[in-house]
Order: structure tokens, then sequence, then C-alpha cells
């Protein structure tokens, strides 16, 4: 028996608690430079290295992959929130080459505990 005493169908279902999210701030491609993407794409069979702008860019600095079978899944897997992109895109800049770097096999485990006291991830 329902604790509530709404019939059912009118009972709506909560939706689940994820991070903040937003949509891409224009002008800013700071996801589509700082990051590798080691996956092939048009272009560039062996993926792109960090810090070089996507070529895929258009003029407003938007994917003209997006929706394309050709887009890396990588791509799509990154989502644009408020403590990724921050105020302005030197923000988003600065996360995200971070974060390439604390991702590199290279990386000592020591440095990536430094990083993620200083750009915690929040709920």
């Amino acid at each position: 028996m329902p604790r509530s005493s709404r019939p059912l169908s009118k009972v709506k279902p909560k939706a689940p608690r994820t991070l903040a999210s937003m949509n891409c701030r224009p002008h800013c491609g700071a996801c589509c430079t700082a990051p590798s993407i080691s996956s092939p794409m048009p272009g560039l069979p062996q993926g792109k290295p960090a810090g070089m702008p996507c070529p895929h860019l258009d003029g407003m600095l938007r994917c003209r992959l997006f929706g394309l079978p050709e887009r890396p899944a990588v791509c799509g897997s990154l989502q644009p929130s408020p403590e990724m992109c921050g105020p302005h895109q030197a923000h988003a800049m600065y996360w995200l080459s971070a974060l390439e770097r604390a991702t590199q096999p290279s990386m000592p485990m020591t440095m990536m505990k430094r990083l993620t006291k200083l750009m915690p991830m929040t709920p």
C-alpha cells in the first residue's frame, strides 16, 4: 500500500541526483582543445594531442561532428558542468589541462592526490 494518499497515477518519480549541468558556452571550445583524444576521427587517424584545438570546431568553437557517428565517444562523454567550465573559458582550460596532466600514465600518485584536493568534484 502506498504511503501517499494520492493515486499512483499522480505520483511523479523523482529524478536521479546528478551533478549540475549546463549548456556549452559560446566561443569557448576548451573541452575540444585542452584534452587529448586517443581515438581516431576524420583527419586525425591517431587522435588529437592535448592543447591542440580540434580541427572540427567551427567559427563559434562548436563541434561540427556533433551528432555524427564519426564523433569520438569520449567527446560525447565529456559534458559541460559548472565545476569544469567555471565562469569563463580560462577556468575551463585550466581545469581540463590539470585533469589531462593528472590522468597521464606517468603522473605520480602523490601529484594526482594534490590535484584532487585543489579541484574537488562536488556532487
